[in-house]
């Protein structure tokens, strides 16, 4: 049995408790002043009209090189939250946005787990790139328990590797949906056809591709998209243009529907909807509509009983888009993950939380860092809002402190807000 120490925040006298799976109920948590300084991770500032259907909180995690940080940092680029692209181990000078300490730009690996968000279309992302070495795998045990949804990147050549195991294990533990994203395809060697079959063998899952490569190693150039059945192109200076086309390449015709009948037939499996249209029609030859198994692919997806496979080149600048898109269409969003906390004054009653503004706060502090800033705690809030002077109850110390500053940011910079939830 794995077990945690947690601690909570509350605005309300009751004692209350948040279940998490193997997490033990006592506190590390050591209020040294009577000042609480808080910054938020899977929040919003109160004063943005941000709707929590619009909202997803994800975690991007992956055995150590399978590039987790060089994905984050286009992801940081085509949301707009940053202006210019950088690699690892500060090859041009800067080094990547999240990896914010010295030794991590030398090295280039990530050492500490680094919380940011962006915007995608009129969705907030709120992203946890966590490390890989197996050195530093609390850092990903205390980021997954507060996800509602994970990105596992797999390494196009190596497949599944031991931290993968590892991490596919910690994301069952706290049951969090996740989607795979196959990078490196523009390296030599890379075979996402393994990588899909290892996925199910030893990782034992459910799962299909979403999409097939244009190409590999040196002539990959993009991906053909099985659920609209064309093939998209990236292209344009750092791979901000795609060009979407019917025209799927000839040899690949035929592989691209194979494909797209095993991704029907692994979500019908396991999705009574989609199954029931397959029996009431003469499939394969007829093929269900796109929104029905787009439909079915999401439901599936937050049961976890499926996972969908997506690929690219992400130091290519090559599938990372279609991969946000399938972070907002197939991810719950904080009303669809069940949370229950205990009433420890009520002989530990179950409560059911909810992503309600208007309900009094409950949150989960998950994270303590020293830095430039102080000591920062990271917060996760599951229900309710604090701004800044409001009174909190660390419910396992039975002590209360005033929430003097909140902040947001990416990495080593940080912006003060108002009001959270």
């Amino acid at each position: 049995m794995f077990s945690l120490r947690i601690r909570l925040v509350s605005t309300q006298n009751v004692r209350v408790s948040l279940s998490i799976p193997t997490l033990a109920k006592q506190s590390l948590y050591r209020q040294s002043t009577s000042q609480f300084f808080a910054r938020c991770y899977a929040t919003a500032p109160a004063s943005t009209p941000t709707d929590v259907s619009k909202l997803r909180n994800i975690g991007i995690s992956a055995h150590i090189d399978s590039g987790k940080t060089t994905l984050t940092e286009r992801i940081l680029f085509y949301t707009g939250k940053i202006y210019e692209m950088h690699e690892v181990k500060g090859k041009d000078g800067v080094g990547a946005k999240m990896d914010s300490m010295e030794l991590e730009r030398e090295k280039g690996i990530t050492i500490q787990s680094a919380a940011t968000h962006c915007h995608w279309g009129e969705n907030r992302i709120n992203i946890i790139d966590t490390p890989g070495h197996v050195d530093f795998t609390i850092e990903v045990e205390r980021a997954l328990r507060v996800l509602d949804g994970a990105v596992l990147v797999m390494c196009g050549v190596s497949g599944v590797q031991s931290q993968t195991i590892t991490v596919d294990r910690q994301m069952n533990r706290y049951k969090v949906p996740r989607l795979v994203f196959i990078n490196k395809l523009d390296r030599a060697g890379a075979a996402p056809d393994k990588v899909l079959d290892q996925l199910k063998d030893k990782l034992r899952l459910n799962a299909a591709f979403m999409q097939i490569p244009i190409g590999l190693e040196n002539v990959h150039r993009g991906v053909v998209d099985l659920l609209n059945d064309e093939a998209i192109y990236f292209t344009g200076e750092k791979g901000t243009t795609m060009e979407r086309t019917k025209e799927i390449p000839e040899k690949l015709v035929e592989i691209a529907r194979k494909r797209k009948i095993e991704l029907i037939e692994a979500v019908a499996n396991v999705d009574e909807k989609l199954g029931d249209w397959i029996i009431e029609h003469d499939f394969p030859k007829e093929m269900p509509p796109a929104d029905l198994v787009k439909a079915a692919v999401r439901r599936q997806t937050i049961a976890r009983t499926f996972v969908p496979v997506f690929m690219g080149a992400a130091y290519k600048n090559i599938g990372v888009q279609l991969l946000l898109d399938g972070v907002i269409d197939y991810l719950p969003n904080p009303s669809q993950v069940e949370n229950i906390a205990l009433d420890l004054d009520n002989q530990e009653k179950e409560v059911k939380l909810e992503a309600d503004n208007s309900k009094p706060f409950l949150g989960l502090a998950f994270k303590l860092e020293e830095g430039k800033f102080g000591q920062l705690t990271y917060m996760r809030v599951y229900q309710g809002s604090i701004k800044r002077g409001d009174m909190i109850r660390n419910v396992n110390l039975d002590k209360e402190a005033v929430v003097s500053t909140q902040s947001t940011g990416t990495s080593k910079t940080i912006k003060q807000i108002l009001n959270l939830y």
